[in-house]
């Protein structure tokens, strides 16, 4: 009898946890935040290659030279240091950071800025204030 009791106890925390992992996974937030990771790594693949394949040859067009920016390197001991492909990689991180600071300052800021507004305003006079009102109206008219 008392086994039976411990694998019921056990049963029930483990459909316990399933449930609190089911509330916690399912929740909206959760879900937006995986949304939005898979819409930004989409976005960062875009970035890299708008950076790889339009931004950077084009710079490789504008700077003198026949040497696209891949191959823009230092021999330093017999040792290659692609900075042309560093030099991508920070266009690249630039354009992420100015998007983002775009989206989340400017449009979530001015979202934001709405709904502290909505927050601020204040609730309407309850029953007991709106008759104090009234009384403190009544005493300021009555002559002293």
């Amino acid at each position: 009898m008392e086994k039976q009791s411990v694998v019921l106890g056990a049963r029930n925390r483990a459909f316990s946890l399933l449930d609190e992992f089911k509330q916690f996974a399912l929740k909206g937030n959760v879900i937006d935040l995986a949304i939005g990771v898979i819409i930004g790594a989409a976005f960062g693949k875009i970035v890299d290659s708008l950076v790889k394949h339009i931004i950077m040859p084009l710079v490789s067009v504008v700077v003198p030279g026949k040497q696209s920016y891949l191959e823009w390197k230092w021999i330093v001991d017999g040792k290659e240091v692609p900075y042309g492909l560093f030099l991508g990689e920070i266009v690249n991180f630039l354009i992420l950071a100015l998007v983002l600071f775009i989206f989340i300052v400017k449009f979530l800021g001015w979202v934001m800025r709405e709904k502290k507004q909505e927050a601020v305003a204040p609730p309407p006079p309850t029953k007991d204030q709106e008759l104090l009102g009234e009384i403190r109206d009544l005493l300021k008219r009555r002559p002293a």
